[in-house]
C-alpha cells in the first residue's frame, strides 16, 4: 500500500511542479511520477538542512510540510533540468 501511496503522491507534486515551471506539455505520467519522487527526497535535503520537517524517511509521514518540501524538491529539480537542457531557467 506504501508503494502505491508514493505513486500516486509523486504523480501529483511532479504534476503540479512541472505546471509550476511550465513544463507540463513536454513530460508523461511517469516522468512526472519519476521528477515527485525524486524531488521528494531533494526536499528532505533541504528540509534537513534549513531545520524545517525533520524526521527519519522510516518515520515519514504525510503533512503539508512535507508536502510542500517535495513540491519545493521537484521544482528545483525541474529547474536543474531545465538549466542544463536549455541553458536557462525558465
Amino acid at each position: 500500500m506504501g508503494l502505491i501511496l508514493w505513486l500516486i503522491v509523486g504523480g501529483v507534486i511532479g504534476w503540479l511542479a512541472s505546471i509550476i515551471m511550465r513544463t507540463d506539455a513536454q513530460q508523461g505520467i511517469f516522468l512526472n511520477i519519476v521528477v515527485g519522487i525524486v524531488g521528494a527526497f531533494l526536499g528532505g535535503i533541504i528540509g534537513n538542512a534549513l531545520g524545517i520537517g525533520g524526521g527519519s524517511i522510516n518515520n515519514a509521514s504525510l503533512n503539508l510540510t512535507s508536502f510542500l518540501l517535495s513540491l519545493l524538491g521537484a521544482v528545483v529539480l525541474l529547474g536543474i533540468v531545465n538549466m542544463f537542457r536549455r541553458g536557462r531557467v525558465r
